[in-house]
């Protein structure tokens, strides 16, 4: 049938009066496209879960796609640079990969705008923020630690994402304990009543 609405979750932007950050931003707006979309919306989602630590990001991305393809049934076009997320079409049949081409050229890139099916080889992040105008010494730093976090990947697997929440491992250790211990300065603004 025809569309009934048209949801979108694109663009990085807070709200610093509503006391929101970008990534509540982010959730309120993919919460309010899961619970009112139908299976005859349109749903454009770019970069769900980019707002938060990679993992974070990524296993929300993944479960709002899959929930999209389960529950909302809605006609959905998803941009994301989680590779991992080209897996579903495995799962669900109604979903298919697609990437937009481009072309390398020396250190650059051509940006061709053409929709190719499949996913994309690889990314282009480096070639993006040398257009953008980012110093050299920068590029060349962000290549020597992207071959680095490669081969690193490749010779010990992903690298788990820290709790940065979590108790110290041995909280025998007095040091820890005592690490753990509330600030005043964490006192205090647990005591602030937004």
């Amino acid at each position: 049938g025809p569309i009934d609405r048209i949801f979108t979750r694109i663009g990085a932007a807070d709200d610093l009066a509503g006391g929101r950050s970008t990534f509540m931003v982010e959730m309120t707006e993919a919460a309010a496209i899961l619970h009112r979309a139908t299976p005859n919306s349109l749903v454009l989602m770019d970069e769900i879960g980019r707002g938060t630590s990679t993992f974070d990001g990524l296993a929300l991305a993944w479960a709002i796609a899959r929930h999209l393809l389960s529950h909302n049934r809605s006609h959905t076009l998803f941009a994301t640079h989680y590779f991992e997320l080209t897996q579903l079409p495995q799962e669900f049949a109604q979903a298919a990969n697609v990437h937009l081409s481009a072309v390398e050229h020396g250190d650059g890139i051509v940006f061709l705008h053409a929709v190719q099916e499949g996913p994309a080889s690889q990314s282009y992040g480096l070639q993006v923020a040398q257009l953008a105008g980012v110093p050299q010494p920068v590029i060349r730093a962000a290549r020597k630690r992207l071959a680095w976090l490669e081969q690193h990947s490749a010779d010990t697997g992903a690298t788990p994402q820290l709790d940065l929440f979590a108790l110290p491992s041995d909280p025998s250790d007095d040091d820890a304990a005592e690490a753990a211990a509330p600030s005043a300065l964490a006192e205090a603004l647990d005591g602030i009543d937004p």
